[in-house]
C-alpha cells in the first residue's frame, strides 16, 4: 500500500459512521462494473413480488435458524413452525 494510499485510508476513518457506510457503498460500487438494467429490474420485481406476497398473507417467512438447517439438510425436512 502507498503512502497516498494510507493517507486516504486514515482520512476516511475520520469520517462518521454514515459518511464511511456512504463511501464503502461507492467503492465497492466502483468495482462492479458495468450495471446490467435488465437484471436490476428484474430483482426489483422480484422484490416486489417478495414484499406483496409476505403483505397478502400468501406466505409466512422462515427464521434463518430453520433457513440455516433446511439448507444444511439438502432443502429436506419441512419448514412449518
Amino acid at each position: 500500500m502507498g503512502l497516498a494510499t494510507a493517507e486516504v485510508i486514515e482520512e476516511a476513518l475520520r469520517l462518521s459512521p454514515r459518511e464511511r457506510a456512504e463511501l464503502a457503498a461507492r467503492l465497492i460500487e466502483s468495482l462492479d462494473g458495468d450495471r446490467d438494467a435488465d437484471a436490476e429490474a428484474a430483482w426489483s420485481d422480484e422484490i416486489a413480488r417478495r414484499v406483496h406476497e409476505l403483505d397478502a398473507g400468501l406466505v409466512e417467512p422462515i427464521p434463518w435458524s430453520k433457513a440455516r438447517e433446511m439448507i444444511r439438510s439438502g432443502g429436506r425436512g419441512s419448514h412449518e413452525g
